[in-house]
Order: C-alpha cells, then sequence, then structure tokens
C-alpha cells in the first residue's frame, strides 16, 4: 500500500475544494483520480470534495481488485481512461452549463479565445446509463484518446490532465466556455 504524500494529498483536498467553491459540483458530488504506475488513488463513493480528508481517498489497482471496496462508482470509467489514454489525473464534475450544453449539443465548439485554443471542439457522448456503467467507460476512454475532455449527455465531463490541477483547468474551462454559449444563446448573438 501507498503512502500518499503531503502535496499529492494537498493536490486532492486543493482541487476538490476548488470544483466545490466554484460550483463545479455539489456537496457529495463528482470525483477525482490520480495514477501511479498500476495503482490509482480515487475518491471515495460519497466523499464530500469540498472537504477531503486522507480517509477520502482509497488505494485500488488498475485492475478489478478486492481494493475496489468503498471507491467512488466511477472508478471503471477511470479505469477504462487510463488504459486508452496517457492520463495521469481524471477530474470528473457535474457543472451546469456544460451539462446543459450536452442537452442541446453533440459538439461542443468555444466561442472564446482560450477554451478554442486549449481544447478545440468537446466531444458530447451518450450512454444508456450514465452513472458507473462499462458503455460510459467504452465511449469517454474512446474519445479521450484524442481530446483532453468529453462530455457524458447529463452526466457531466470528465477531463484527463498530468496532474489534478492540469484536469481541473480543462474542466473549469470548458464550463466557461459552455456559460459562454448559453449567454450568447440568450442573447441572440
Amino acid at each position: 500500500m501507498m503512502t500518499i504524500s503531503e502535496e499529492l494529498f494537498a493536490s486532492f483536498k486543493d482541487t476538490g475544494r476548488d470544483l466545490f467553491l466554484t460550483g463545479a459540483v455539489s456537496s457529495h458530488g463528482g470525483n477525482l483520480s490520480v495514477r501511479i504506475g498500476d495503482r490509482i488513488l480515487i475518491t471515495r463513493s460519497g466523499s464530500m470534495l469540498g472537504r477531503l480528508s486522507r480517509n477520502d481517498i482509497v488505494e485500488t489497482g488498475i485492475d478489478a481488485c478486492p481494493e475496489d471496496e468503498g471507491c467512488s462508482r466511477e472508478l471503471v470509467v477511470h479505469r477504462a481512461i487510463y488504459r486508452a489514454t496517457d492520463a495521469r489525473a481524471i477530474v470528473h464534475a457535474h457543472t451546469v452549463h456544460t451539462i446543459h450544453r450536452s442537452l442541446v449539443s453533440e459538439l461542443i465548439v468555444p466561442l472564446d479565445s482560450e477554451s478554442t485554443a486549449i481544447l478545440g471542439a468537446v466531444p458530447v457522448v451518450s450512454a444508456a446509463q450514465t452513472i458507473a456503467s462499462p458503455e460510459a467507460a467504452e465511449v469517454l476512454s474512446a474519445q479521450l484518446r484524442d481530446h483532453k475532455v468529453a462530455v457524458l449527455r447529463t452526466h457531466g465531463p470528465f477531463a484527463k490532465g498530468a496532474t489534478l490541477e492540469e484536469a481541473f483547468y480543462h474542466v473549469s474551462c470548458l464550463e466557461a466556455s459552455a456559460h459562454i454559449l448559453d449567454i450568447s444563446d440568450a442573447s441572440g448573438c
């Protein structure tokens, strides 16, 4: 079993707090993970990202194992993304404007310069069961091979990065872009 360094714990705690404070997750929504070799550190099922403690971070393997007990339900999706990509960290949020865009678009095409430069067009994918399903894992991991973030319709974005901070940046950038798109639609621009 791995000992979580102070720096890594601070990264989980700070990212979780930022997700909560920005409204990207509800009190008990979303999840975070980091891959280190063939091990995954992932937030506990039902944890409050805005108030993470060391007990809220569970260590498990890249393959299903008894250590999965207590992990976020989205572990199946995180594993698939790690297997399919070079991701070292994953952030999943329930951002309001991004979820709204997923209801009306197959592709989120930013209007703002930052999101265009950082993310480009962001794919929206669908699954019959959106929470913790093998189908969601398959469609998201396929899109994240070529994109930094993908959105599961009605459920929200999954973003990859070299660090939690980078993955959070992708979620945050997309949410700002989706908000701009919503304002543009409302104003008729």
